[in-house]
């Protein structure tokens, strides 16, 4: 096994427990966060870098003193990538730890059995910064960190219209969320005047990924977009570069680079390019980034990864937004009537009326010697 995913495999197990602050005195004193996400299934890589910016963001928090003088109390159950157990953990955190607010998990199915969960509707919580990227219809309880995949799709395509590249080939991994995807999809393609080379379905498992490469290989786009999970986009990478090693292969953010360069290997990686949603994590340009590397060297002991940026910029702007609400656990309804902007040093939040996407922000990332360049 690679030493890595051993790692990953070990630290989800310890994150499914609850992550409890030290020193809890009592509930009057203790503001209650939970989490039902992936740590040990297809998206496990996104989830555990995910959790762990959150949780570096709740214990620095903590050991400054906590939201208001309240400490965190952070609680992750393991969803195991099953969108109607997550539903069922979701439920649990509301009715047995009482949560007082909910972070989202991975993915656009996760998201939906969530809503529709009975607990989760009689409970009047709003999820917060879900990592699921497709569009919403207005009301829905979810307020998120992200760009939508409509959005970080046109940001790809601006790139290659740069470049003059326009015949794209399409790789739609078959999930519950793939047709909401392709509809984007096919939104941002007729945008920007782009015209379909070839399209192929990938299985849920990758099983067919030798099959579907060299259809696209024949088609001879000018570039290629992958619509899948880390270890989908790994398996196709892996049969594509066998027949064709040098056509630019595009991605966004809901892939966990480090893990693909991993399962794909280096070479399969080379002349691949993804949208991401925050900077560089590796960089300190900015305050954000620069904190964000501090607090992970002080209290985790593994890589950093826009994962980990994203999670703990998303749990600061949850931190600021309890921080300045009156209503305890309405902070989140509030936020969207109150029109206001939560600078981070580099990233900003902006939040008001019927805007339920915080971020806007949007980069590109490739592979360039094996090395990952923003």
């Amino acid at each position: 096994m690679i030493p890595r995913l051993a790692s990953t495999l070990l630290l989800a197990c310890l994150a499914s427990l609850p992550f409890l602050p030290q020193q809890a005195q009592g509930a009057g004193n203790v503001i209650t966060i939970g989490q039902a996400i992936d740590l040990s299934g297809p998206n496990a890589a996104l989830g555990r870098d995910y959790v762990a910016g959150i949780k570096t963001c709740f214990d620095a928090v903590n050991a400054a003193g906590g939201i208001n003088g309240k400490r965190i109390q952070y609680i992750v159950q393991d969803d195991h990538g099953d969108a109607e157990r997550s539903a069922k953990a979701v439920g649990s955190l509301i009715e047995r730890d009482q949560a007082d607010f909910l972070v989202g998990g991975v993915g656009d199915d996760t998201l939906r059995a969530v809503l529709e969960s009975a607990a989760f509707k009689r409970s009047g919580h709003m999820l917060f910064a879900p990592l699921a990227a497709n569009d919403y219809p207005a009301g829905t309880r979810a307020l998120f960190w992200r760009p939508t995949f409509r959005q970080e799709l046109s940001h790809v395509f601006a790139h290659f219209s740069r470049l003059g590249a326009s015949g794209v080939g399409l790789v739609m991994q078959d999930t519950p969320a793939s047709a909401d995807s392709m509809r984007a999809l096919n939104g941002v393609i007729a945008e920007h005047k782009g015209m379909i080379r070839a399209s192929v379905r990938l299985a849920a498992d990758g099983s067919n990924a030798a099959v579907e490469a060299r259809k696209l290989a024949v088609a001879k786009p000018d570039f290629i977009v992958v619509v899948a999970d880390t270890i989908g986009t790994a398996l196709f990478l892996k049969e594509f570069r066998k027949v064709d090693a040098q056509t630019f292969v595009a991605g966004t953010s809901l892939i966990n680079l480090e893990t693909l360069r991993e399962l794909a290997g280096a070479k399969a990686v080379e002349w691949t390019v993804f949208s991401q949603v925050v900077p560089n994590p590796a960089a300190g340009n900015s305050m954000i980034q620069m904190e964000h590397l501090k607090m992970m060297r002080k209290y985790r002991d593994e890589a950093v990864s826009s994962l980990t940026l994203e999670g703990y910029a998303a749990a600061k702007v949850l931190v600021r937004i309890i921080q300045q609400a009156r209503g305890g656990r309405q902070a989140l309804h509030e936020t969207l009537a109150q029109p206001t902007e939560i600078e981070l040093g580099g990233l900003a939040a902006a939040t008001g009326t019927n805007r339920t996407r915080l971020s806007s922000y949007l980069d590109i990332a490739l592979f360039k010697k094996g090395v990952l360049m923003f």
